[in-house]
């Protein structure tokens, strides 16, 4: 019991780097991206063939995998520049789509029947450390002059754009960013079950992390902490009702949403909340 309650703990971690870090393109940034587990699948299978297969130590080949899909990242992030909204979504989605295909038909990667003999080695303290430098950086990026601007190109594109804001580097820029956090929660989920499959990565697990971010709060990175603990433990707790997991699941969500319809935190942090109310005193 004990080892399973450390396991979902883990995996909780993973999911904070996760929604964090799609957080910054899609809440900080404005980019409606579903691309999130396209890059998550580079980082994951990139990390687990150099540890398994040229026995490099675990916390390099995560490092490399992360930079993979931080490149992957700059890739897609430079043809859907002039594209917004649903256009950006269904385009992102393709992107990660053919990734898991690619990955599907390589043998390196073992195909459909999977990556197995993966390297273990991620522990509680692995996992949030790699959680807690996520949310420093995303942080201090959003306090940064560079944050004003991924901000600024949110609100309006041609007013950011006015003022002298590169449109072209911060899109890229926060799909880079983004792409490599993705890239260290794969590492991660890789070393972590020491098995991986293509279909790990399909559209299902964007959507789960987007709903993270949007329960939480988009633009808000306390929200999207509070979000992924919340939806990690939630099936968890809806294991014992199998045939009823899912309708519960959904119309928590619901209720969750219509309670909040902009997120636990909306656009504010924890700080915010706390500085307002000794200001109220």
């Amino acid at each position: 019991m004990e080892q399973y309650i450390i396991q979902v703990v883990i995996f909780m971690g993973i999911n904070i780097i996760l929604a964090v870090s799609l957080n910054l393109i899609n809440g900080i940034t404005g980019q409606f991206s579903l691309g999130h587990a396209g890059f998550m699948a580079v980082g994951a299978y990139a990390s687990a063939i150099l540890a398994k297969n040229y026995n490099l130590p675990i916390l390099l080949t995560i490092l490399i995998g992360a930079i993979l899909a931080g490149m992957v990242g700059v890739l897609i992030g430079f043809p859907v520049l002039r594209l917004k909204g649903d256009y950006l979504a269904i385009v992102t989605l393709g992107f990660g789509e053919i990734i898991r295909v690619i990955l599907l038909n390589m043998k390196i990667t073992g195909g459909a029947k999977g990556l197995p003999g993966i390297p273990g080695g991620v522990t509680l303290l692995v996992s949030y450390f790699f959680a807690l430098i996520t949310v420093i950086v995303i942080l201090n990026i959003m306090n940064s002059t560079d944050g004003r601007a991924f901000m600024a190109i949110r609100e309006d594109e041609i007013a950011a754009e006015a003022m002298g804001v590169n449109i072209t580097l911060y899109k890229v820029l926060a799909f880079a960013i983004g792409a490599f956090f993705a890239g260290i929660a794969g590492g991660l989920y890789a070393h972590f079950y020491q098995f991986l499959k293509p279909d790990s990565f399909n559209m299902y697990k964007t959507v789960d992390v987007l709903l993270m971010v949007v329960l939480g709060g988009m633009g808000s990175v306390t929200g999207s902490i509070l979000a992924a603990i919340i939806l990690t433990i939630i099936p968890e707790l809806l294991r014992g009702f199998a045939e009823y997991r899912m309708i519960v699941y959904s119309l928590t969500l619901i209720i969750l949403m219509i309670a909040r319809p902009d997120g636990i935190f909306g656009k504010k942090e924890i700080t915010d909340i706390i500085s307002f109310k000794k200001r109220g005193r």
